[in-house]
């Protein structure tokens, strides 16, 4: 099998990669930053979001890729619409039967991922031109690299701003300075602009290690 062919090609392979950095869609796209702002006070939500946006955006992605030699161009938004609120619909439904508490936290963010400008723009931008392995793929790895950006955010704020990670104890008690400690949770992490200004030093960050994203 030829590497054009392969499912697994360096061409193939870049849809997974890309968007983990040079193309990450929260830091370069800028895009799915509310949702950022949102749910990454702790971790275990982020986990949850990102997971849910991933599966959304890789099925809705093959969906309209098998559909996209079918649907007239002047209803392809509603189209795509009814497909990711039906993919949005049954996620809901399973956060509900399996992890109803995180499904509280979440609240309307999980079913705001149907105009999610990621998933909106993802089946625009490729879905309706490519084929269904390939956005399969692309779905995938955009997924990732938004989750990625949640966790690493959900990580930061919820060890600093709470002093646990996942509901388990991080910053020792006897560091407190209730118990005699010189330690204090930094109450300001909790809230959601500190949100944006963990994913703006993550930029700075990114952008300081490759130059090309300044330049672009």
């Amino acid at each position: 099998m030829s590497d054009k062919e392969s499912l697994f090609s360096k061409k193939n392979m870049s849809l997974l990669t890309g968007p983990l950095n040079s193309n990450n869609p929260i830091t370069v796209q800028v895009l799915g930053i509310c949702s950022a702002l949102a749910v990454t006070a702790q971790l275990k939500p982020a986990i949850v979001m990102a997971l849910s946006v991933t599966l959304v955006v890789a099925f809705a992605n093959v969906i309209i890729s098998i559909l996209r030699n079918t649907i007239p161009n002047r209803i392809r938004i509603i189209v795509q619409l009814v497909v990711c609120a039906a993919l949005v619909i049954l996620v809901d439904q399973v956060l509900k039967a399996y992890v109803y508490d995180v499904s509280k936290q979440l609240s309307v963010f999980v079913g705001l991922i149907i105009t999610n400008c990621i998933l909106m723009g993802r089946l625009e931008a490729f879905a309706l031109g490519n084929r269904p392995w390939a956005s399969f793929l692309d779905g995938i790895g955009n997924g990732a690299g938004y989750g990625a950006i949640l966790v690493v955010v959900g990580v930061f704020r919820e060890i600093l701003g709470s002093g646990s990670l996942m509901g388990y104890r991080i910053i020792p008690e006897s560091w407190y300075i209730a118990n005699g400690g010189f330690y204090s949770n930094n109450g300001m992490m909790i809230l959601p602009p500190m949100a944006l200004v963990t994913v703006g030093v993550i930029i700075w960050l990114q952008r300081s290690k490759n130059r090309k994203l300044i330049e672009d």
